[in-house]
Order: structure tokens, then C-alpha cells, then sequence
């Protein structure tokens, strides 16, 4: 099933995308990534025989990939023209998930307050992941130091 999938997914690669990389997987499916589309499709044998499932997913930034965002299962019978149909279909939807927002349109669930802070240059960070040590490291070192002082001074007392 392996080396069917192998050449199945050539064929498939070529009639999706012009660039693309095919590799196996260790678990015996097969990957094919289209670097310069930013997606990736996978088939991998399914519980039948004669059928593959197909999952469709995007290329993060830095060339890792995302969680398939779709997943169908398809009869390798069908041929080609309908695995590609199929494989066409996911990458709409996975396109669809992460549609561009307009520029000076906040997106769905963030403030105006956020995209504020991109444009004046300055990146939003988790409160208290600044660069200055925060009031509680000061208070931390603090009472090592102290632990530190109290174990110097009690070994002096005693001889």
C-alpha cells in the first residue's frame, strides 16, 4: 500500500501544484507540501483497503506544519481527477480558515487597542514578560539572599 500511495501521490503532486516536495511519513502515509502556496496534503491508508484519507492542512512560518485543518476519505478506485477534486476542496477550506484581514480592519475578537500597539512599532507582550525584572523576582531574590545570610551568620555562631 505504501509504494501505491508513493506513486499515487506523485501523480496527485503534479496535477496540484507546479513546486512541491512529496515524502513519506513514518507512519506510512505520504506528504505533499506546496512550499509556495503555503499548504500541505496528506494521504495516509484508512481502515479500508481501497480507501486513503486525505487531510489538508497550511505551512507555518519557519516551514513547520499546522494541524490538518480538513480531512476526507476518498476510494483510491475513483482515479486521480477525483483525488485532485478532493484534495482542491480541503485546500479551499484550509484557505478559508485563516482568510487575510483587511488592512486597518481589526480582526474578529481583537481590540482596537492591539492593533494599535503593532502599528507604533512596539509588540504586545504577556504582562510581566518585559525586559526589567518584575517587583516579585526582586522579592524572590530577596528572601534567597536572606536564607543565604541567615545559613552564613548561624555557621559563624556556632564556632
Amino acid at each position: 500500500m505504501s509504494v501505491q500511495l508513493r506513486d499515487i501521490a506523485g501523480e496527485l503532486a503534479g496535477v496540484l501544484w507546479r513546486e512541491h516536495t512529496v515524502y513519506r511519513e513514518r507512519s506510512g502515509g505520504v506528504v505533499i507540501r506546496g512550499e509556495h502556496v503555503r499548504r500541505w496534503i496528506s494521504l495516509a491508508p484508512a481502515g479500508g483497503r481501497d480507501e486513503v484519507l486525505v487531510r489538508a492542512g497550511r505551512i507555518l512560518d519557519g516551514g513547520t506544519t499546522a494541524p490538518a485543518r480538513s480531512e476526507a476519505m476518498v476510494p483510491l478506485s475513483a482515479g486521480t481527477g477525483v483525488l485532485a477534486a478532493t484534495c482542491r476542496r480541503l485546500l479551499a477550506e484550509a484557505a478559508a480558515d485563516v482568510a487575510p484581514v483587511a488592512p486597518g480592519r481589526a480582526a474578529p475578537g481583537r481590540s482596537k487597542r492591539s492593533g494599535r500597539s503593532k502599528r507604533s512599532g512596539k509588540a504586545a507582550r504577556p504582562k510581566g514578560s518585559g525586559k526589567h525584572t518584575s517587583f516579585a523576582s526582586w522579592v524572590i531574590l530577596a528572601c534567597v539572599a536572606g536564607v543565604i545570610a541567615l545559613y552564613v551568620y548561624s555557621t559563624a555562631m556556632r564556632g
